[in-house]
């Protein structure tokens, strides 16, 4: 979370952006991504260097000794972050407008790939030598602020506080979803090396990064050391869709940026007919857009027949399933009224869940998780798709706090449940027992039936009544006739004073 002077540092990056003409929000995103992923890129050349020397093996740098760029040739050594920061403005702006950007832009070689696909009507917008001066500068110092906290994922913070900034992003839907949330799906979920991942609706692809770097922690000598599973970690794992360039460009820098050589990326409307993906998921991570209603005419027909509503927070619980294989997973974020809401579809597709699939869990989480932007409740629905049932108890969880305060300024407290809610998941045998009234139980399936399929925690929370004891009334008399002996007392002192 961006505070204090980390949080001045990117104000007044974005004033440099503001100043120097460069107004557009999105533009301001996309142009500070770049940057980032060409310093990104130097760190992690330099990463895998050192990495391959104590592994005593041969490595062979993406910057290499010459570089051919367009029809020059040029070292390589100048592309490079932490050389040309050092250069003139003028010389500087020369080298990264014309060396780097042009690099970058064709870093990949397989021109089909998602990241060429994306890159190549990228456009480097920052105008003038001396800005890009100002702005490699303010850069080298929000990382090095970022290096003292020990916090390395600048560009999610500094996504995360721009996106405040877009007026329209209440009205897309558009909220990047905080780390530490989808650090705990991703989590709960923990996926194997054999994943297919996909987030229908990634944005800066947050779920599928983090879903990389959980594989990297925890499986990375199963992954690495086998040629067949690398190959698939680095081009078939991943896949993300999205209906904004911008996005995708930052989205495949991201994953690029993150070690993963070719995502799927891909410009699609992934509830209409042009995504034609059915069966082949084995987990699905996703935040999607709960952005009311749309054209039903644009609806994939199988999607409606499951699920016959306008609302896309619905309609993409239908799209889960028929994404997923039989046996797949899902962990998505809901908005509360998904868990309650009264009309057909809304029940209609809990029922789905319930009836023909296994749901295992439901996580309410404070109102407060999605501020600044928004102070939206939400839950968080983890499923498998089956195809025949096999919901036999289900897991509510009772979210009260996320490790930051529920207000505007989310700083960092130490209330945290995450920790909680990751163990007790993974542990849910022979928690029968626990009470209604604590944090987290297991309702039957046959009592959800019995209440609508109604998914809302509070149906099935029971609240403890501790009683209160007051004094006998004689009591409380005496006492209000002794503050008002008191009272009368302090009147009359004052009186003798004037």
């Amino acid at each position: 979370m961006i505070t204090g002077e980390l949080k001045n540092k990117i104000n007044a990056l974005w004033e440099i952006f503001w100043t120097g003409g460069i107004t557009n929000p999105l533009d301001v995103v996309e142009q500070m991504t770049y940057l980032m992923f060409i310093h990104d890129l130097d760190e992690t050349d330099n990463l895998r260097a050192k990495e391959s020397a104590m592994l005593g093996l041969p490595y062979k740098s993406m910057f290499g000794e010459e570089v051919q760029i367009g029809e020059r040739t040029v070292p390589g050594n100048q592309l490079k972050w932490s050389v040309f920061h050092d250069f003139p403005a003028g010389k500087m702006y020369t080298v990264v407008q014309e060396q780097v950007f042009p690099f970058i832009k064709n870093l990949h070689g397989d021109k089909g790939s998602a990241y060429a696909k994306y890159m190549d009507d990228a456009i480097f917008k920052i105008p003038t030598p001396l800005m890009l001066d100002k702005v490699v500068t303010a850069l080298d110092e929000i990382y090095a602020q970022m290096a003292q906290l020990r916090d390395g994922d600048v560009r999610g913070d500094v996504y995360e506080f721009l996106l405040s900034k877009i007026a329209t992003a209440g009205v897309n839907g558009q909220f990047r979803t905080p780390r530490h949330i989808i650090k705990m799906m991703v989590e709960l979920m923990a996926p194997g090396p054999d994943e297919v991942i996909c987030d229908p609706a990634c944005g800066t692809s947050g779920f599928l990064v983090a879903a990389g770097e959980y594989l990297k922690a925890n499986r990375k000598e199963e992954i690495f050391f086998n040629r067949e599973k690398k190959a698939h970690y680095m081009n078939a794992m991943f896949h993300g869709f999205d209906m904004d360039r911008t996005m995708l460009r930052i989205g495949a820098m991201n994953m690029m940026t993150h070690g993963v050589d070719n995502p799927t990326i891909e410009y699609r409307d992934s509830l209409s007919d042009q995504n034609p993906d059915r069966e082949k998921y084995s987990l699905i991570l996703a935040n999607p857009p709960f952005k009311g209603s749309l054209d039903a005419d644009i609806v994939s027909a199988d999607l409606l027949k499951l699920c016959k509503t306008k609302k896309t927070e619905l309609l993409f619980l239908a799209l889960f399933l028929k994404m997923l294989k039989v046996g797949g997973r899902c962990a998505c974020i809901v908005p509360d009224g998904v868990l309650f809401g009264s009309s057909k579809a809304h029940r209609d597709i809990r029922r789905e869940l319930v009836d023909n699939h296994r749901l295992e869990a439901v996580i309410s989480m404070p109102s407060g998780v999605f501020k600044p932007y928004a102070g939206v409740s939400t839950g968080v629905l983890i499923f498998t798709k089956t195809g025949h049932g096999g919901t036999d108890k289900v897991w509510f969880y009772d979210m009260r706090a996320d490790g930051f305060s529920l207000d505007d300024k989310r700083s960092p407290v130490a209330e945290n449940d995450i920790p909680d809610i990751v163990a007790r998941f993974h542990d849910l045998a022979g928690k029968e027992a626990r009470e209604r009234t604590e944090q987290s139980f297991l309702v039957p399936r046959e009592e959800i039936v019995e209440n609508g399929y109604d998914l809302s925690i509070n149906k099935y929370k029971k609240t403890e009544y501790v009683p209160v004891e007051y004094p006998p009334t004689s009591e409380i008399f005496v006492q209000l006739r002794q503050l008002e002996a008191e009272i009368q007392k302090g009147l009359e002192e004052l009186e003798g004073m004037v």
